[in-house]
């Protein structure tokens, strides 16, 4: 298991501003982060993620596999194949159920 991460008070894009208590990133300043961290290992491409983690089309876990296995998502009970994390999942139903009424 990783350690617990703790906030500094600054944002851990870099980009050195000075972020709430119990804040890791200044609004919006997450995704840059994840951009940039994209763009240095993965060239900027998911699909490279992917094959740089063995969860490409060929390999024999795919990341909603191990999502489902390891990162606490589920999959629908409608059993329609929808698979997320279960706030996503509740979604999913609701918007689902909305349409039946």
């Amino acid at each position: 298991m990783s350690e617990r991460l703790l906030p500094n008070g600054f944002c851990w894009c870099g980009c050195g501003r000075e972020v709430g208590l119990g804040k890791f990133f200044a609004p919006g300043h997450d995704k840059q982060a994840e951009a940039a961290y994209m763009a240095v290992y993965h060239q900027g491409s998911v699909a490279q993620l992917l094959a740089d983690t063995d969860h490409g089309p060929d390999d024999e876990v795919s990341i909603r596999d191990a999502a489902l296995k390891h990162g606490g998502w589920e999959t629908c009970p409608r059993g329609c194949g929808y698979a997320g994390a279960a706030a996503s999942v509740r979604n999913h139903l609701k918007k689902h159920s909305e349409k039946e009424d």
